[in-house]
């Protein structure tokens, strides 16, 4: 299993970040001390680290010098947000760099992206009896083949990634369309009630009120 170590010295925001890549599959470790993240580093192999930068102990940027030799891939996550910041973080190595607050949705794509670019993403998702190879974009339900359509994946692979999380109807149609959303537009909803069917999820796959949808379902 993927580790990720999540280095910020807001305890509810590496909750949240713990909550949200633990529904999508990985295993995490949160600290809130940059002598402490170091420490663990020392001792525990990690596949990517997201890294704060104004941290008590060790700031971000002495924690990413340190680790540079290691080969870890680190996305910075920090309230900095001025140009000269994200050029400092990058230039010190980072593959990416996310300013706060950010959508957890958008967290959960840049991890991905960072994994495959190392070899390293989470090829199969499972919810259920509900399992998912992303690379070869297979879907079986109880061991059965299920077909679908492109955006009825794309849609998949978001719940899956979001299990129990409340998804925007607007992010949803941003990330699987990649267009803008239209509050008027009935596409979604006909997509996300065909995924119901295949899947057998008409009680899992609900619709929140005012937001858009949430995947209910225990592993």
């Amino acid at each position: 299993m993927i580790k990720i170590l999540i280095v910020d010295d807001e305890k509810p925001i590496c909750d949240l970040i713990d909550m949200n890549l633990s529904a999508a599959g990985y295993s995490c470790k949160a600290v809130q001390d940059g002598l402490k993240a170091i420490d663990l580093i020392d001792r525990e192999p990690f596949d990517l680290i997201l890294l704060d930068i104004m941290l008590p102990g060790a700031d971000g940027y002495d924690i990413m010098d340190y680790i540079r030799p290691l080969r870890i891939p680190v996305i910075f996550i920090t309230a900095k947000h001025e140009v000269r910041d994200r050029v400092k973080g990058l230039k010190l190595g980072a593959e990416d760099y996310l300013v706060k607050p950010f959508d957890v949705v958008e967290l959960v794509a840049r991890v991905e992206v960072v994994l495959r670019r190392y070899n390293k993403a989470q090829r199969f998702l499972r919810a259920g009896d509900v399992v998912v190879d992303v690379e070869g974009r297979r879907v079986t339900r109880g061991g059965r083949n299920v077909v679908l359509t492109n955006k009825e994946f794309g849609l998949l692979v978001l719940f899956m990634q979001n299990k129990n999380v409340a998804l925007f109807r607007e992010t949803l149609y941003e990330k699987v369309w990649e267009g803008e959303y239209f509050a008027d537009s009935r596409t979604l909803d006909l997509h996300v009630q065909r995924l119901r069917r295949k899947m057998g999820w008409e009680d899992c796959l609900v619709a929140v009120y005012k937001v858009g949808y949430r995947l209910e379902i225990e592993d």
